[in-house]
């Protein structure tokens, strides 16, 4: 029996398909591979400035423009430990932030003042784990960073 081309393309494109649902499913079921280039940070679409601003500075390694970031007396909750103003917020990020690898999985809430982000944090070394990072934000700067484990 012979295919035709056409036939052997559809055969092939369908393939595809389903290896790529089966993929996105695995990923959504929480496993824990490392998340495609297609969850990568750029590639989530509508993520706020606020919050990519973030995202970016602890992927560059920057300290200060993570700092920047929040507002002069912003609070950081870190599962149960409270962290409040760019003094202690540059503290806690140098000692536990900067080295590590946040990967935006997608949004989780949109409100007109913030954003409910799924990521993968990966501190420097590890495979990292799937958290919620809750950014709340006024004029142009996070007041409100909530860091819980998905």
């Amino acid at each position: 029996m012979t295919s035709s081309p056409a036939g052997l393309g559809a055969i092939v494109l369908a393939s595809l398909l389903l290896l790529t649902g089966c993929s996105s499913a695995r990923e959504s079921a929480g496993s824990a591979t490392t998340p495609s280039a297609a969850a990568s940070p750029q590639a989530v679409q509508g993520v706020g400035r606020e919050a990519m601003a973030y995202v970016d500075a602890v992927n560059g390694g920057d300290l200060d423009a993570l700092v920047a970031s929040f507002a002069e007396d912003a609070q950081i909750v870190d599962v149960s430990r409270s962290i409040r103003g760019r003094a202690a917020i540059r503290e806690w990020a140098s000692n536990e932030v900067i080295g590590g690898r946040l990967t935006v999985l997608s949004i989780a809430q949109e409100r007109q003042n913030g954003q409910r982000l799924l990521v993968r944090w990966a501190p420097g070394g590890s495979d990292g784990w799937r958290a919620h990072y809750d950014f709340t934000w006024a004029n142009g700067k996070i007041v409100k960073a909530d860091l819980q484990y998905a």
